[in-house]
């Protein structure tokens, strides 16, 4: 008999169902758990997800700001080098253009230096033939008359007189050189 009684209230009470204060007990628990999580943890977790998400989002924000910055710079820098490209192509032009002006002034400089030379010299010579012939004249003349005076016999002392036959005789051996030249 005792088996039977004891089947009797195994039989009634189901070992897998629990007790229904555990269950109503459970429940409450499980909806205060549910309260405080979303009133406490889940707060905090969307705070932090959205934290999180801001600042990726503005790290994003500042890559790709950073990124047309850069793009930017390298666009100014570009155009910079191709300025400055353009301004040393054109100071070597001008360059060029000054050094051929410089030496074109140079040759006319010395071309005008040579010329003021030339005259120069040539007046310079021509005073110096000048000197010569007034010198000659004067020796020749001297010699002359000292000939003259041999040939003749008499003395031609007479400076006036003289002087007049010099010159007389060197007009005449003038007028004769270009006879002369001529029929060379």
């Amino acid at each position: 008999m005792t088996l039977s009684v004891m089947s009797v209230t195994l039989a009634t009470e189901n070992p897998l169902l629990p007790e229904p204060l555990e269950i109503i007990l459970s429940i409450i628990f499980a909806l205060l758990l549910t309260v405080v999580i979303a009133k406490f943890v889940v707060p905090r977790f969307e705070a932090t997800y959205a934290e999180r998400t801001a600042a990726i989002q503005g790290g994003i924000e500042k890559a790709e700001k950073a990124q047309e910055a850069a793009e930017a710079a390298l666009a100014q820098y570009n155009e910079q080098l191709a300025e400055a490209r353009t301004e040393a192509a054109r100071i070597r032009e001008d360059a060029k253009t000054q050094g051929t002006q410089i030496l074109v002034e140079l040759r006319e400089q010395a071309q005008a230096e040579a010329a003021r030379i030339k005259a120069s010299a040539e007046a310079q010579l021509e005073v110096e033939r000048a000197q010569i012939l007034v010198q000659l004249r004067g020796e020749i003349g001297g010699l002359a008359t000292t000939l003259a005076g041999r040939i003749v016999g008499e003395s031609l002392d007479d400076d006036e007189r003289a002087r007049r036959t010099v010159e007389r005789f060197i007009a005449d051996l003038e007028s004769d050189e270009p006879a002369t030249a001529g029929r060379s």
